[in-house]
């Protein structure tokens, strides 16, 4: 891998001499996380990449989109597009750069219940800051026993409710006509705790023709039952009732006006609107001996319509689906599992097995985007089908403390994903295009983790991954024929990791790891055009790379957090695509070596924040490299570097506190691109971030 001396500068110069600073005496407290599936192994034992984010520490963000709080992780590379209708975009070690609306290539949980849907197609839009705990990320190949689409995982959990009972009420606001509000009340009664938060977001957007607004409502109730049982129910509720779409930009465009929309997205008044139910429970009851069952079951509505600007010439074609999308989606799963916590031959062990099936039944149907010379309306039907995908899955992870300073972890995970769709739009010059396919995959991974001291371990793990395509991409044929495209084959990925993670007794906290995914029938972007992708499998890719991170004390009221990753993201094998609107056969050639497009090389973050009493300051730098955005390589987004700045105080009033705080955002108000839309087929690839931004806001929280 090639080395990045403007990143490794960065990072050495926001490294002050550690030696003349006198260190805290607190150390880092043992963090446990639910991810990797253990009950009583701690992060730091884990042969894995694992980080925990703490939603409830004090920040200066708008608390609206996850986005704001992912910037310290490594190998992840979280991007908010400044379009409400596409999602953020979000991948892990490469794994995703590819989506071009929504998340896929990574797992998406809330509350245990599954934000990707079994065909992994995944949405952040609903996850709930204002209810918020705690996130969890896990990279590398353990993530693999999640199933489909499992580059990573990421996990949020809403806060368990406690006595005393808390209410905490956040409002911001910011520049392009930007408000959030939320509101959430934490407490206990009885053997009840519960969480209930609300959140409302709208913007002006800023670039034109951006507006959107979303409103969302979460509750999680913890109810202690007889006899170690305990029941969690959880219930969410997520409207988007206007979400505007600005499209990308050429580069010349995003030049002369990074504010600008194109003049076919208010032509067509691109647009999303989606509006979202889901409730869960999940029941635990714990056995003597160290046996505990786990039970969760989910169900959930998505509904989903959006405007895209496909041109009236191109809906002429018989075959063609319209230029309006109508998604009505349900979904739900059951999942199971029975674990085991005691000892094997006088050595701690612990195992999971279990299962879990899950399910979505959709009913897609398309619309002309016009009705004679008013565009941008619904008009005539184009597309009438029922789609139904479904996952049964088991799995099974033991973990053993072998000797004093080893210990094992693997498991083992057999998916099978159903897709099949039922024609209900069909004509002499539309053939029916019902169909059914089967994806089967068995994923095993391991890991060992040696302990060399109290404060430092050292792991190894392997393991074997895979991807379906989704049901967007199987959406449409490549060829530009009628039906889904069921000749595309599932991404199958070998993975390996050699990391170490060191625990400082001076509240220092540093990680490192080298890693390799190879993947054989990479799925990538055939061609993409009039909000349209299609797909197809390109043979052989790999991700290779390496990730740093640190988070320090500097002195009493100094810290330091560092974040640093490279990445290395090629085809292996090379092949032909479209290159051109239109196109159907491809005829232009990828060769081998060439830059997975979306993936970023260099990717850096540095925070150094200072707290004392009830005033805080913090300087951050994001630093990312350029960004290839086809798979040509024949156009890039250049890097760029930010720097963000925040500020707040608090005051103690009575049973509560009130927090005021602002933050400037691009604080040298530099010029970039801050997402790209791989591949699309007018050559408007780029997406410009915003510019200098301020952001103001009050938190007031009472405790009774």
């Amino acid at each position: 891998m090639r080395s990045s001396p403007w990143l490794l500068a960065a990072c050495a110069s926001l490294i002050p001499p550690l030696s003349a600073a006198t260190p805290p005496t607190t150390t880092l407290p043992a963090v446990e996380v639910e991810t990797p599936r253990l009950r009583t192994v701690p992060a730091f034992d884990t042969p894995a990449s694992i980080d925990r984010i703490d939603l409830r520490a004090d920040n200066a963000t708008a608390g609206m989109n996850l986005s704001e709080r992912l910037g310290a992780i490594p190998g992840l590379l979280a991007r908010d597009r400044q379009n409400h209708a596409q999602d953020t975009q979000l991948s892990i070690r490469g794994f995703g750069a590819r989506s071009t609306f929504g998340v896929r290539g990574v797992r998406l949980y809330a509350d245990g219940i599954p934000a990707t849907m079994p065909d992994g197609q995944g949405q952040l839009s609903h996850f709930s800051l204002a209810a918020g705990d705690r996130v969890e990320i896990i990279r590398g190949p353990f993530s693999a026993l999640y199933g489909n689409s499992s580059g990573g995982v990421v996990q949020l959990f809403s806060a368990v409710g406690r006595e005393p009972d808390e209410v905490t009420i956040r409002a911001t606001a910011a520049s392009n006509d930007t408000f959030g509000a939320s509101a959430r009340w934490l407490g206990r009664q009885g053997r009840v705790g519960f969480n209930l938060a609300a959140a409302l977001f709208d913007t002006g957007g800023y670039r034109r023709h951006s507006v959107a607004r979303r409103e969302s409502a979460n509750a999680r109730l913890d109810v202690d039952l007889d006899n170690d049982a305990s029941l969690s129910l959880v219930f969410n509720h997520l409207d988007i009732p206007r979400a505007q779409d600005p499209l990308g930009l050429t580069r010349a465009q995003a030049e002369a006006d990074p504010r600008q929309a194109v003049a076919v997205a208010e032509q067509f008044n691109t647009r999303k609107a989606v509006r979202q139910d889901q409730a869960g429970a999940v029941y635990t009851q714990a056995f003597a001996g160290g046996h505990q069952l786990r039970v969760a079951g989910y169900a959930g509505q998505r509904q989903v319509e959006q405007f895209l600007a496909l041109p009236v010439a191109a809906q002429g074609n018989p075959l063609n689906s319209g230029g309006v999308i109508d998604l009505d989606n349900d979904y739900g799963g059951v999942d199971a599992r029975w674990s085991w916590q005691g000892e094997v031959a006088g050595r701690p062990f612990e195992w999971t097995a279990g299962a879990n099936t899950e399910r979505m039944r959709q009913h897609r149907r398309g619309y002309e985007n016009f009705v004679g010379s008013a565009l941008g309306v619904r008009g005539a039907l184009r597309r009438d089908e029922r789609n139904r995908v479904e996952s049964v899955d088991e799995f099974a992870q033991a973990w053993w403390q072998v000797a004093q300073r080893w210990s094992l972890l693997a498991g083992v995970r057999h998916s099978q994903v159903r897709f099949r769709s039922e024609d209900y739009y069909a004509s002499a010059s539309n053939p029916d295009d019902s169909g059914r396919v089967r994806y089967t995959e068995t994923t095993p991974v391991g890991g060992v983790m040696f302990r060399a001291s109290d404060d430092l371990r050292l792991y190894l793990s392997a393991g074997r991954g895979f991807e379906t395509p989704t049901f967007n991409e199987l959406g449409y044929r490549a060829d530009g024929g009628a039906g889904l495209a069921f000749d595309l084959a599932p991404a199958i990925s070998r993975n390996i990791e050699l990391g170490m993670k060191w625990h400082g007794g001076a509240a220092t906290a540093i990680g490192a790891a080298l890693f390799r995914a190879d993947t054989d029938d990479e799925l990538a972007v055939a061609s993409n055009t009039g909000g349209r992708s299609t797909y197809r499998n390109v043979g052989r890719a790999r991700r290779q790379g390496m990730e740093l991170s640190l988070d320090t004390a500097l002195a009493e009221d100094w810290r330091l957090q560092l974040a640093y990753t490279r990445l290395s993201a090629e085809f292996r094998d090379g092949f032909l695509i479209c290159n051109r609107t239109g196109c159907t056969l491809p005829n232009v050639p990828v060769a081998a070596g060439t830059r997975i497009p979306g993936t970023v090389r260099d990717q850096f973050f540095g925070r150094l924040q200072w707290q004392a009493q009830s005033w805080e300051a913090a300087l951050e730098t994001v630093a990312v490299g350029d960004v290839s955005v086809n798979d040509i390589g024949s156009e890039s987004a250049p890097g760029y570097a930010l720097l963000h700045l925040e500020l707040s105080r608090r005051w103690t009033l009575g049973h509560g506190s009130l927090r005021g705080f602002a933050r400037i955002d691009n604080l040298l108000d530099h010029r970039y691109i801050g997402s790209v839309i791989v591949n699309e087929g007018n050559g408007r690839f780029y997406e410009p971030g915003p510019d200098r931004t301020l952001l103001i806001g009050a938190e007031w929280k009472s405790a009774r």
